[in-house]
């Protein structure tokens, strides 16, 4: 199991979201993992279309209490959208599962 993750990682200063997001992909494959673990679970009850939000807050519950990492484990909001892309790219069966907007590229 990994540490918690720093609420401001030096490392990242200066990065674009796209990069910070595949940075801290990088050091917690966990966070995807059980994120489609979540999302299947959801696919699985019969839903056609979820909100990845909600399974987001899910996730900190997981890890900050289920997985007593306590407050110190932090989920960026701006890697939503793109754990979103991600699971439904990876996962053919999930395309259109969440409703995204476009980019933005900061």
């Amino acid at each position: 199991m990994m540490g918690p993750v720093p609420i401001r990682d030096p490392d990242d200063e200066g990065l674009t979201i796209q990069e910070r997001y595949e940075a801290f992909h990088k050091r917690h494959p966990e966070v995807l993992v059980q994120l489609v673990a979540f999302t299947f679970e959801v696919y699985r009850k019969g839903f056609q279309h979820y909100g990845i939000r909600t399974i987001w807050e899910r996730m900190r519950w997981h890890f900050q209490i289920d997985k007593d990492q306590g407050e110190e484990f932090k989920l960026n909001d701006h890697y939503v959208s793109r754990y979103a892309r991600r699971i439904m790219q990876d996962y053919p069966e999930l395309d259109g599962f969440f409703e995204i907007r476009r980019l933005r590229r900061k």
